[in-house]
């Protein structure tokens, strides 16, 4: 141990060691050149809007051309806005903001193949130029699509796109919305003609169907009296509430009664007839479904059942067996019930000298038999 710490001692004393180091090695290496800088626009500034305009007048374009040629209707879509829909993932709005684009900014093609110039022609000018957007094409048709501009003289109609197409470069859509409304009011001066005849009755019922799950909404109107009376009698009689602690709400004993109504009539009533049968319920329920016990089902217009209300349909059903192959065609329909048709009652009966089906046989007749490939021939027919 004193050895070492002499060793210590020694080495302490000792001069200290010069090392020379070159210049080169302590020189710390050169920090790295910045990156060029980007040339990426803000969102929002003027270079940006201009490339995001140059791209939808080069779709509405292409929407326009796709139109005229009827290549969205060859493959099957009802629409534009849901062929644009369904193959590039554009929401409904975005795709009927470049519809109407085409529609209105773009040059047509008449009946005869004649070229045509563009509904907007002075929206047009200012949509090729940069100068607008959708947005603004879309305020622009909608003002001048309105009952007060209707009723406009052509030539001031003229006159109106011109002066909305001039301010779609200053104004927003919304202010362009609010001053072309008050420009076509003020062109308008008589306004719409005088009407003395009272309002028609609105007497409408709408069904619509919940999207992505079952049921719908019923809404209506009935400025009928007569019509609306027997509607509110025949729902406020079966609406009563049954016993004193009746837990429904009014407007749940009234939707009951509207299905209670709507079921009688369906079982009782004479409706007319649909595909050559009263209409009726129809529950759609797969074989494995069936198989184990029928947790679910699907109707015609009210979606998917649950399994209670499917167990309760079913209390008073008949079953029509219909065999569907993968791709989910139909490929043999049964009947609902096995009974022999009238028509075809009668002609076994006249083939046969009787009823068919007949528990006894008539005095006197044979049966005959014959053998494969052959036909017996009519047995005859004696009476006592």
């Amino acid at each position: 141990m004193c050895s070492s710490m002499m060793e210590v001692c020694r080495t302490a004393r000792s001069p200290p060691r010069i090392v020379s180091w070159s210049r080169r090695s302590t020189r710390c290496p050169p920090p790295p050149s910045p990156p060029p800088p980007t040339t990426t626009c803000c969102p929002c500034s003027p270079c940006a809007k201009a490339r995001s305009r140059g791209l939808d007048r080069l779709v509405v374009a292409t929407v326009s051309a796709l139109e005229r040629r009827g290549t969205f209707a060859e493959r099957g879509y009802k629409s534009t806005p849901a062929a644009l829909g369904d193959l590039l993932g554009w929401e409904r709005f975005e795709a009927r903001q470049r519809v109407v684009a085409a529609e209105q900014v773009c040059p047509r093609v008449g009946l005869d193949g004649s070229a045509l110039p563009a509904r907007l022609a002075a929206a047009a000018e200012v949509f090729a130029a940069g100068q607008t957007g959708l947005r603004h094409v879309a305020v622009i048709a909608r003002v001048l699509a309105s009952p007060a501009a209707e009723r406009l003289a052509p030539e001031v109609w003229a006159g109106a796109e011109a002066q909305l197409a001039e301010k779609a470069a200053v104004y927003t859509p919304s202010e362009l919305q609010a001053w072309g409304i008050a420009l076509v009011e003020a062109l308008d001066e008589d306004g719409p003609e005088p009407d003395d005849r009272p309002p028609a009755p609105v007497n409408e019922l709408h069904l619509l169907r919940h999207r992505g799950k079952a049921g719908g909404t019923v809404k209506g109107r009935f400025d009928d009296a007569a019509m609306f009376d027997a509607i509110a009698t025949v729902i406020d009689a079966h609406a009563r509430p049954v016993t004193g602690d009746e837990h429904r709400s009014t407007a749940q004993r009234q939707a009951d009664a509207l299905a209670d109504v709507c079921g009688y009539v369906l079982d009782h009533g004479d409706v007319p007839a649909c595909g050559g049968r009263r209409p009726h319920l129809s529950v759609l329920v797969r074989l494995e479904d069936l198989e184990n016990r029928a947790r679910a089902a699907c109707l015609d217009f009210g979606g998917t059942l649950s399994p209670e209300s499917l167990r309760m349909l079913a209390c008073d059903a008949a079953v029509v067996p219909v065999v569907l192959n993968g791709k989910g065609q139909p490929l043999d329909v049964g009947r609902v019930t096995r009974t022999i048709p009238d028509g075809l009652r009668r002609a076994i009966a006249a083939r046969d000298r009787g009823a068919p089906g007949a528990v006894g046989r008539r005095r006197g007749a044979r049966s005959t038999t014959s053998p494969p490939g052959r036909t017996a021939a009519t047995p005859p027919c004696t009476t006592a």
